[in-house]
């Protein structure tokens, strides 16, 4: 009975994208050798987390709240396009770039089954003319969904008279952005080019 919960606890740590059997197992036992309280408070954690986190409104980022922070405060003229919430985690980490995001939810990706219609394109649309937007930089991951989406959004925003930018290469090609540094996102946010 022993053994059956702690393998249960090992593969629920193991469902964790990049956590493999070891450890998952050095976290099972971290949490069972460790203090009640403490297991206490990371389940807490989750389930608090899990409950009151959602989507902000207008952008799409994490938030628990309707409209995030960023979007309440920061200027609309400029759009960062990112493909999840968790891309404008990295971009944050420059702290040089003032203006707002939107999260597309993936990519386009026909081996995926997945179209323009099946992302937040519309909404972005929507947000650029409403907003009179000036610029709007496409964050895509650097592979070729992120290219072919980023191309795709470029073309719709042309005739809107909106400078659409990509950033440039300092973010390796087939890398995803949760993975770079905050020199190389700096870098790249200062090199983006003009579709």
């Amino acid at each position: 009975m022993q053994e059956d919960l702690i393998e249960k606890l090992i593969e629920q740590f193991r469902s964790l994208p990049g956590v493999g059997y070891k450890t998952a197992q050095r976290y099972a036992f971290s949490i069972i050798e460790g203090k009640k309280e403490r297991a206490t408070n990371f389940a807490n954690a989750i389930l608090e987390a899990k409950e009151k986190i959602g989507f902000c409104k207008v952008c799409g980022n994490f938030t628990d709240q309707d409209v995030c922070t960023i979007c309440e405060k920061r200027n609309h003229k400029v759009i960062c396009v990112v493909a999840e919430p968790k891309d404008i985690l990295s971009m944050e980490k420059v702290k040089t770039y003032d203006g707002v995001y939107h999260v597309l939810f993936g990519t386009i990706s026909p081996l995926e089954r997945r179209g323009p219609n099946d992302i937040k394109i519309k909404e972005l649309l929507s947000r650029v003319q409403e907003d009179n937007v000036e610029e709007v930089i496409m964050a895509t991951n650097p592979d070729v969904e992120g290219d072919a989406t980023a191309m795709y959004i470029a073309k719709l925003l042309k005739p809107l008279g909106v400078k659409v930018s990509r950033l440039a290469q300092g973010v390796s090609m087939g890398s995803d952005l949760e993975y770079a540094d905050e020199v190389t996102l700096s870098k790249a946010l200062e090199d983006r080019k003009q579709l």
